[in-house]
């Protein structure tokens, strides 16, 4: 049975050298494969953004997607998607940001949030904070108010939180190398 952080942190597992060499993967494959993990993860999560009173959780696919569904069930609010160009079939507005090597591009159905609506941004994982901040900013664009990000890991010594200080990150599970 889970019943602290520490019993959720077995759950994650880590892969060395993957997707390339001297990066520490961390899988969350084993704690989706167990429901009462998965559970305590959501419930943590929860609790972590209930008082920042969202009306929306926004996320970014592929596995934020995992996160914020059961997430927006927990907190009894919407769920925006956030896709990759292409993806979404009305009328979307768009942000562009920069990567180690080039640039990507996010898409959001341009209708999808009230103006003022209250957003949390939620991820599976916060590394260097790039595409969560782009997050931010396309529900910035839309007429949303981004209320925090809530990450089940954060990998604490990339310093995505710094990058995301004005938006009040969270997270459940704070790992350091990765």
């Amino acid at each position: 049975m889970i019943q602290t952080i520490d019993d959720l942190r077995r759950y994650i597992r880590t892969i060395p050298d993957f997707p390339k060499p001297g990066i520490l993967f961390r899988d969350i494959t084993p704690l989706l494969a167990e429901p009462s993990a998965l559970r305590f993860a959501v419930q943590r999560m929860a609790d972590a953004v209930k008082d920042r009173n969202p009306q929306f959780l926004a996320a970014a696919e592929a596995r934020g997607f995992l996160f914020a569904a059961p997430l927006a069930l927990e907190l009894d609010v919407g769920l925006i998607p956030i896709r990759k160009p292409g993806k979404l079939p009305s009328a979307t507005i768009s942000h562009s940001y920069s990567l180690e090597y080039g640039t990507d591009t996010l898409q959001m159905h341009q209708d999808d949030l009230p103006q003022g609506a209250r957003v949390v941004i939620v991820d599976d994982l916060l590394a260097t904070g790039g595409t969560v901040e782009a997050c931010c900013r396309l529900v910035e664009k839309a007429g949303g108010k981004v209320v925090g990000c809530a990450f089940l890991i954060e990998l604490v010594d990339l310093k995505g939180a710094d990058k995301l200080a004005d938006y009040r990150p969270t997270s459940v599970l704070r790992f350091h190398g990765g």
